[in-house]
């Protein structure tokens, strides 16, 4: 009996000696090696995400480079006017290409005439005059036929034969439009026309010292009134041949600067015409990709 009493106390002694050493050992001395372990683990893991961050931001970081750099290639200009007022590359860009512009605007069938050129994906030089460009109205369809993308041209203020005016009336001819144009559009413009393609020398040097490229045509028709039938319009545009007004040749070729203007018979012919060339193998000229003085 006295063994199995000894035998029952030591048992419970050793179970006290036990539970005691255990309650000694505090928790965050059991759970300091682990822990140290998941903290090593986690910035391990966190080293690893930045890393793979940092190759991914600098990846993307050189596409980005790339695109940007691309984006500068194309916009350089890539054509120059010639002294028949045709463009030729100035690189290896295709020579097949026409230059598609819009004189008079906005006169009634600007906006429309964007919008049909837009859907087609084909470039062109709105040439405006102020005096179409005096209500707010108007002022909107210039602002909108800009924000499509299309560029806004000098063609006077208020489309006077040059060589009949003074040089002091020549200046605030194109001054006052150029700041109109700016104030609209939030760009000086880079193109000029005058009206009938009346220069003189002082608005050549004055255009020049203002940036913008001087500009006449190589052929248009839909002045001439044997031409103000958009069929009969179509055809003479396509074919650069207008017999009723001696052009039995043709005058369509590379480079070509093709004179529109904003009438209701263009606006018909404009999608045909915009197509007939595309069929005959040329490209719309972009004017952004043209020489300008601006650009020196």
């Amino acid at each position: 009996m006295r063994k199995l009493i000894l035998i029952v106390l030591l048992g419970m002694f050793m179970l006290l000696a036990a539970c005691s050493d255990e309650a000694e050992q505090s928790p965050d001395e059991q759970d300091d090696e682990p822990v140290e372990e998941k903290d090593e683990d986690k910035e391990n893991g966190q080293e690893e995400v930045r890393e793979e961050e940092s190759e991914e931001d600098h990846e993307e970081q050189e596409e980005e480079n790339e695109e940007l750099e691309e984006v500068e290639e194309d916009q350089k200009p890539q054509y120059e006017m010639s002294d028949s007022w045709a463009f030729s590359p100035i690189d290896d860009a295709t020579p097949s290409v026409v230059l598609l512009t819009i004189d008079d605007a906005p006169d009634g069938q600007a906006l429309e005439m964007a919008e049909t050129l837009k859907a087609l994906d084909a470039p062109a030089i709105f040439f405006v005059n102020g005096i179409f460009m005096e209500s707010e109205e108007d002022q909107e369809i210039v602002r909108q036929i800009h924000e499509m993308g299309f560029a806004i041209g000098n063609h006077t203020y208020s489309h006077q034969n040059l060589q009949n005016i003074s040089e002091e009336e020549q200046r605030e001819e194109i001054i006052s439009l150029s700041e109109l144009i700016e104030e609209i559009t939030g760009e000086k413009p880079k193109f000029f026309r005058a009206p009938h393609g009346a220069n003189t020398d002082f608005a050549r040097d004055l255009v020049e010292d203002e940036g913008m490229l001087l500009m006449n045509w190589t052929y248009g028709y839909d002045y001439f009134e044997p031409y103000m039938e958009a069929e009969k319009l179509a055809e003479a545009m396509i074919t650069g041949k207008a017999p009723e007004v001696d052009v039995p040749h043709s005058l369509l070729r590379e480079g070509a600067n093709l004179l529109m203007h904003d009438r209701e018979w263009t606006n018909q012919a404009l999608e045909e015409i915009v197509e007939g060339l595309r069929d005959q193998g040329y490209d719309m000229l972009d004017p952004d990709l043209i020489l300008t003085p601006s650009d020196d």
